[in-house]
């Protein structure tokens, strides 16, 4: 049973991410997995629910990847914010590469608010942001609060996800990293008080 709900989620994580979640119906998922609609609907109740599992499936596997990228950086602290941003930027370079589907599925379900999918895009936006803000709470040097600084880098990042979406352009995640390494710079030194 599981092995199908994986080949459902893998079909849907391929389908929804390359062209996004209303464009892409369930019958396309059903025939992508090799299976019959009705056995997609037995496994998920409805493409809501679908949708959701979809988006539910890339939480753990993204944060892993920013932690392994800020973990395996051996510089200061703004080197390690920055290496998330150069993992962004390799990431970005795929020709396969959407921007942050997050951010695209919350876009495409904006008149629909209650969608339980907006509900995981957003927790996995907060978990990221918390889990940043534990990292920068370990620097003693930094003034202000960890987690206010976490929440610029973050208003940072998705601003550059936005503009990428907009030109197709890493230099947008790039001066986005710059931007990052400068706000945790400046926390250390005090100016951001």
């Amino acid at each position: 049973m599981s092995k199908t709900r994986d080949k459902i989620l893998d079909a849907a994580n391929a389908l929804f991410y390359a062209d996004g979640v209303r464009a892409v119906s369930v019958d396309a998922v059903a025939e992508r997995a090799g299976i019959t609609k009705k056995t997609l609907y037995y496994h998920f109740r409805s493409k809501d629910d679908l949708i959701a599992a979809y988006l539910a499936s890339r939480d753990q596997p993204n944060l892993a990847s920013f932690k392994r990228w800020f973990d395996r950086c051996e510089g200061t602290l703004e080197d390690k914010v920055a290496a998330i941003f150069d993992g962004l930027i390799r990431a970005a370079r795929r020709p396969s590469w959407r921007g942050c589907g997050f951010l695209r599925t919350i876009a495409e379900l904006a008149n629909m608010p209650g969608h339980p999918a907006v509900a995981i895009g957003a927790a996995h936006k907060k978990k990221f942001e918390a889990w940043l803000a534990e990292q920068l709470a370990t620097e003693s040097e930094i003034s202000g609060t960890a987690e206010d600084l976490a929440r610029q880098i973050v208003v940072v990042m998705d601003g550059a996800f936005s503009a990428m979406l907009t030109h197709r352009d890493p230099s947008y995640i790039a001066a986005a990293g710059a931007t990052a390494r400068l706000l945790v710079r400046g926390a250390r030194s005090g100016r951001l008080d």
